[in-house]
């Protein structure tokens, strides 16, 4: 089945993982920026990192018919350092207009704190001030429900935000009903260790429904797998999913939600339109 996967960090994996993905029929890829693993000793290197995601990756991925797009910013993690922060948005304009950039992301919070706040106001004024969209980061383990709630209402409470253009990922059970109740779109990001697992995810589909709901494998240097996207299909084949309500998940949704910017411009092959579901 064909799908797109929305968050992926393919900088950290190999050529041998485009491979894969194309055999398992990935249509496209979106790159958030992240952290690497280690602070960057500087603006610069954020300079070098958003030329590096424009210019190498996407034809990187062309060569095995993979579309790729990418979003920028300062990642959470790094958030905490305000002159840096300062410094990396002012970088950012000068990479919006590459072909390839469909908005800010993942922008978000990690411990929580007001420095990470004050950052990611900051980003949310750049893609207003630029019409982007937005995707964003939620935290890890017990920082997750705080985080995801001061996030969700420091952008529910600002009237110029669009929820329909805003994309909440790494969410689980326990937030999910948050983000989709106040219009936003929610992302299940599928890890072998953490987050959401293929059967959770499904889990949670069962419950909320499909409607704004994508799956996404976010591989990075961590354990994480790039074909997570048809083990969550071939679980959900396992449990009696109807095929029009897997593709709505992994194809079509993605594709209604990135394709609000005019950048993305990915052509479903024949035979993959949307169908009505079974039941929602």
């Amino acid at each position: 089945m064909n799908y797109i996967d929305l968050h992926a960090h393919m900088i950290s994996r190999s050529t041998d993982d485009y491979h894969r993905m194309a055999l398992t029929g990935c249509l496209a890829v979106t790159e958030p920026a992240f952290w690497s693993g280690r602070d960057r000793l500087g603006a610069l290197a954020f300079a070098d990192y958003f030329d590096h995601l424009t210019t190498f990756e996407p034809a990187r991925a062309q060569q095995y018919g993979i579309q790729h797009y990418a979003w920028l910013c300062l990642n959470p993690k790094e958030g905490e350092d305000r002159e840096l922060a300062r410094e990396v948005l002012a970088l950012i304009p000068d990479f919006l207009d590459r072909p390839t950039v469909l908005g800010i992301g993942e922008i978000g919070l990690n411990r929580v704190t007001r420095n990470e706040l004050a950052t990611f106001v900051d980003h949310v004024e750049l893609a207003l001030e630029h019409h982007q969209l937005i995707h964003v980061h939620t935290p890890h383990l017990e920082d997750k429900y705080k985080g995801t709630r001061v996030i969700v209402e420091t952008l529910a409470k600002d009237g110029r935000i669009d929820p329909a253009r805003v994309m909440i990922d790494h969410a689980e059970e326990h937030t999910a009903p948050l983000i989709l109740e106040h219009g936003f779109w929610t992302g299940f990001t599928l890890y072998p260790k953490t987050k959401a697992s293929p059967a959770r995810a499904l889990d949670m589909i069962e419950m909320y429904g499909h409607e704004r709901i994508c799956v996404a494998s976010a591989c990075d240097w961590g354990p994480s797998d790039p074909v997570a996207i048809p083990e969550f299909v071939l679980e959900a084949r396992r449990r009696g999913h109807d095929e029009a309500g897997i593709q709505r998940i992994v194809l079509h949704n993605p594709q209604a939600f990135l394709s609000q910017s005019p950048k993305f411009r990915l052509k479903l092959p024949e035979g993959t339109a949307p169908r009505a579901l079974a039941a929602d």
